[in-house]
């Protein structure tokens, strides 16, 4: 074994991405670093001690000799472990009881699966992280998962954020907003939601039964009358003080406790204060709190499934056919159902149902709250465990448990249901996928059924706002996490050059490629995708000069060997279903105005088409509303929206004089004298 290196000094505040393993050897003294994990109800602190140590010389195939050495300085304590390759990509991230026991089993070279064989004979390095509790490893194992994508963990290959409901806390008068992304905002988030129209239904019910407002802080600050949606009953009117802040903040606070599961009792408030008010003989006030009535009802019964002893939960059914995971989601709160997600995650075949459900739950909850139940349609492995680490993540008790009978029994059928027919349904449209694939490869005569297909456009104006684009195409259809735009830079391209701004694209799309995955195969996996990383094919739209300056790239670049090109020309008056296509070795030709792979072609270019247009739209819509005041070093926001405040428009700032400008909050003379000299070059 080397010479073990001296031990690096811990850094606090480390977190689980940390790719420079850096700690302690067993046995020093040392501090205890700390991960944060952020997601859930309440972060994670999790204390650990970084191990690493130099590993023995592999000789060909000696993973199993590695893991041998390595195991003799382990110690017998709960923590994570990764198994990394030649090339120091993490191939696999497990944690343990004990690291020494679960280390050891890997280097006694028997393996229940081929899988396992090929990770361990892969593993040339170990990387390990020893903490307090086997809690705390499964809480890390999960983070650490997620963010390096190892090639033998269950991954999710999907993972796109949830919508919720936000009631805001930073204002007087609190408002209710659909909310994506981050949770930095004060106040009270509620859902997750499977979709942005389940939310937007669900806000738009609860603005009629609660009246809460929906308007930004600046428009709610710039009222000096009511809306309109004060004058449909929408809205209880706070701008304006319509309603008392008492009067508002208690409908806040039953907005609150009815999303926040305590349904039945705002209702039955409500109920009560309908029959006071009608035996007062107050027959308006008593239609109002009959209408919130009808809205709450309506909030509860307008999404299908509703069960009456489920208040909140979260249900997991996995189904497993033809090599394919499908994990389905249902989001149950508040006694209704929030809508519901497939997930199709990317695992072993060799693995067992309740395996990848196990290893996807971790995930799948480390940045997002847990409810405090959680029914699965399989049992997982170490599922008292998982309940202790949601628990520990959300902050408060959470149970997991697959049911055997009754409502809940019924609702995991439901979603075991909705995972067979979601299953069903891709497996159909790949098979699809697949023979158009096939066809594909015969008709252009590739050696191999592509696995990438990657389609390039552009789209100007005269030259203006000029977008390079690229979609994607895989065995699974689109794929929509590998499209990129490229914002034409080069001022030595003569606008409208469509040759030109091909080239450009071309340049910086391959010179990246190489740069990040190499070209000695071409065989690299993208990890975000779950498909080869080198394109099989191109496909370019337009004719033989298109193809001339693409040609011409690849050969500089060295990869015109690596990557067949393909052009598609549009026919005689640009007619669909007439298109010329430009292969190398072989003369222009047309396909017949039936032929599926036609039909293939003309979706990828449509898809490609689509893209360019709107991101061109897009960056042309940004530059008309740039502002002059954007061009100028040193005015940021707050100055920018002084001075737009005191003068108007940014023409009437470009004529203001030194001494105007000078007068504007928060505006120097030095500032002054920045803004004057842009706008006056004498």
């Amino acid at each position: 074994m080397n010479p073990k290196r001296p031990p690096i000094p811990a850094r606090r505040g480390q977190t689980a991405a940390d790719d420079d393993v850096a700690g302690f050897l067993p046995g020093e003294d040392a501090d205890e670093d700390v991960v944060e994990i952020e997601g859930g109800d309440a972060a994670a602190a999790i204390p650990f001690t970084r191990i690493e140590f130099e590993a023995p010389e592999a000789t060909g195939d000696a993973g199993a000799g590695v893991i041998q050495e390595l195991v003799k300085r382990l110690p017998n304590a709960p923590g994570v472990y990764r198994m990394m390759n030649a090339t120091g990509d993490v191939l696999y991230v497990g944690k343990a009881r004990s690291l020494k026991k679960r280390v050891t089993a890997y280097a006694q070279g028997r393996f229940h699966t081929n899988r396992i064989g090929r990770m361990v004979r892969e593993t040339v390095s170990m990387e390990f992280v020893v903490t307090r509790t086997e809690t705390e490893a499964l809480l890390l194992e999960a983070n650490l998962i997620k963010r390096l994508r190892p090639r033998f963990n269950v991954l999710m290959r999907d993972d796109k954020s949830f919508p919720y409901i936000l009631l805001t806390g930073d204002h007087p008068s609190p408002g209710i907003f659909k909310h994506r992304g981050a949770r930095s905002r004060k106040g009270d988030y509620f859902g997750p939601f499977a979709s942005a129209g389940a939310v937007d239904r669900t806000i738009n019910a609860l603005q009629r039964a609660f009246l809460l407002r929906t308007c930004t802080d600046s428009v709610f600050e710039s009222r000096t009358r009511p809306c309109l949606l004060f004058q449909i009953k929408r809205c209880s009117g706070p701008c304006t003080g319509e309603i008392p802040a008492a009067d508002y903040a208690e409908l806040v606070n039953e907005a609150k406790d009815f999303l926040s599961g305590r349904s039945q009792g705002v209702k039955a408030q409500i109920s009560e204060a309908m029959q006071e008010a009608a035996e007062a003989l107050d027959f308006e006030r008593a239609a109002i709190y009959c209408d919130r009535l009808a809205a709450l009802s309506h909030v509860q019964s307008h999404q299908g499934i509703n069960p009456q002893s489920v208040e909140e939960a979260d249900v997991f059914a996995i189904h497993q056919e033809g090599g394919q995971n499908c994990i389905q989601v249902f989001f149950f709160r508040t006694g209704q159902n929030w809508g519901n997600r497939a997930y199709f995650p990317k695992a072993d075949p060799a693995l067992e149902a309740g395996e990848v459900l196990g290893s996807f739950l971790a995930q799948f909850y480390d940045d997002k709250p847990c409810p405090r139940l959680v029914l699965l349609s399989h049992a997982v492995e170490e599922q008292v465990l998982l309940a202790e680490a949601l628990s520990t993540r959300a902050g408060h008790k959470v149970t997991v448990s697959v049911p055997q009978r009754g409502e809940k029994k019924d609702l995991a059928d439901h979603a075991l249901q909705n995972a067979r027919e979601a299953l069903g349904r891709r497996l159909a449209e790949t098979s699809t996928q697949a023979r158009l694939l096939e066809g594909f490869a015969g008709t252009f005569g590739l050696e191999k059924t592509p696995q990438r297909i990657e389609v390039y456009d552009n789209s100007h104006i005269m030259g203006t706002n000029a977008v390079g684009a690229m979609i994607v195409a895989g065995p699974e259809g689109f794929v929509k996490n590998q499209y990129r735009k490229f914002n034409i830079r080069s001022t030595a391209i003569t606008p409208g050059d469509d040759f030109g701004m091909m080239r450009e694209v071309m340049e910086r799309r391959f010179s990246r490629l190489i740069k990040e995955h190499g070209t000695d195969d071409g065989s690299g996996e993208d990890e975000a995708s779950g498909i080869p990383a080198w394109p099989d094919v191109i496909l370019i739209d337009g004719g033989q000069g298109q193809m001339s300056a693409v040609r011409g790239i690849l050969s500089e670049l060295g990869v015109a060997d690596k990557v067949a090109a393909i052009g598609v020309a549009k026919g005689a008056d640009r007619d669909a279903g007439r298109e010329r296509f430009f292969a190398d070795g072989r003369e222009s030709f047309s396909l017949p105005v039936r032929d599926p792979v036609l039909y293939f072609v003309q979706r990828l270019r449509d898809e490609a088409h689509r893209f360019a247009i709107g991101s061109h739209r897009a960056r042309r819509k940004k530059e008309m509303v740039k502002s002059p005041l954007d061009e100028i070093i040193g005015i940021g926001p707050s100055r920018k929206r002084a001075l737009l405040l005191h003068f108007g428009t940014a023409k009437a700032v470009s004529r203001a004089a030194m001494e105007d400008l000078m007068r504007v909050e928060g505006i120097s003379e030095s500032v002054a004298r920045l803004v004057y000299d842009h706008f006056h070059d004498n």
